[in-house]
């Protein structure tokens, strides 16, 4: 009897650390959005607000491949480059080869997805560890973006090419006294929208497939997974197509945005994609994460930057306190691994 108390008292123990675990993202965001409000009056303006989701939809985007990459235990340090290399052939495609614009995007994003498969068949087939070639995409893609366009911008787009990127749904425009057209509402940009239905397909496929199932499985024991009949090589060059599928999104968002393609666009994005990850709860051995603590990670650095912008702190300052916030919480994963 003493026993089985014990147990259930454990077990709640847990279960509370869990809970813990979970929400400590969400409310280190809800204290950076208290503190920045007081800060400066406008944090809380639509405007704002509109600014900041825009702005945390690439590493949110790149976060989801990222968690998905880290729950099976690899790391994808291409994404950045792979996202310059998918816009620049998106442009290319557009303006040197008159191809239409939503071809173009695609063209870019299946590029993406071809990168993710050469990371996956390099991970799964030639046993390079994930580090190592991500890192050899990394240094190809970049080299191939800059090659293709001379290290040069390509600009002269057109709108089109920029409606991903800056249009809206939902924008509410009224005619005032003057005759002109006020904005009442700026709407709800595009690439929101996308972040938005993207999360919650991959949040559905990790929870409620047998795909998702697996994903946890290999990144929990690979060696029992494989053992339990599950492909182990197929599943982790999924992760990496996803991956590298949604940093081409990225990339022809981007470059929408823009309307102008960069080949050094996306330096060190990587880097926030982990970073957005492991502050939602990812854990770097594998095995442990969610599509919404990601989510509330890239917000959780949106927010940090935006506030820290708008009280005119360096961007230098920034960098270090972002790495501070990337260290203690790595240090935190690591206490909880160990426990």
């Amino acid at each position: 009897m003493t026993n089985t108390t014990e147990l259930k008292k454990s077990a709640l123990t847990d279960r509370q650390k869990d809970i813990l675990q979970k929400f400590a993202a969400l409310g280190s965001l809800v204290v950076l959005a208290f503190i920045f409000s007081l800060t400066s009056s406008a944090f809380f303006s639509v405007n704002n607000v509109m600014t900041i989701a825009l702005q945390v939809t690439s590493i949110a985007l790149l976060g989801i491949g990222a968690t998905c990459v880290i729950i099976t235990g690899g790391i994808d340090l291409s994404v950045g480059s792979v996202l310059a290399l998918a816009g620049v052939i998106a442009a290319v495609a557009v303006k040197d080869y008159g191809a239409p614009v939503p071809l173009g995007m695609l063209l870019g994003i299946l590029t993406g997805t071809a990168c993710g498969w050469v990371n996956g068949v390099c991970i799964t087939k030639l046993k390079l560890p994930p580090f190592i070639a991500t890192l050899g995409m990394m240094l190809i893609a970049r080299g191939v973006a800059l090659q293709i366009t001379g290290a040069r911008a390509v600009s002269g787009l057109g709108d089109a090419f920029g409606e991903l990127g800056n249009g809206s749904i939902m924008k509410i425009m009224t005619v005032g006294d003057d005759g002109f057209p006020n904005v009442s509402f700026p709407g709800i940009p595009y690439p929101v929208v996308l972040m938005v239905v993207i999360a919650f397909a991959v949040a559905f496929m990790l929870n409620r497939t047998i795909l998702g199932r697996y994903i946890y499985a290999v990144g929990s024991n690979a060696e029992a997974a494989s053992l339990s009949g599950v492909n182990v090589a197929r599943v982790t060059t999924f992760t990496y197509i996803l991956s590298g599928t949604l940093a081409g999104l990225t990339g022809c968002v981007l470059m929408s945005r823009l309307v102008t393609a960069q080949p050094n666009e996306g330096v060190g994005y990587e880097l926030d994609a982990i970073a957005s990850a492991v502050i939602g709860g990812v854990s770097l051995i594998g095995g442990v994460g969610t599509i919404s603590g990601t989510a509330i990670g890239a917000f959780v650095i949106g927010i940090l930057r935006n506030g820290l912008n708008m009280n005119g702190i360096s961007a230098f300052a920034q960098q270090i306190i972002i790495g501070l916030v990337i260290l203690i919480t790595v240090w935190i994963d690591q206490l909880r691994n160990r426990q």
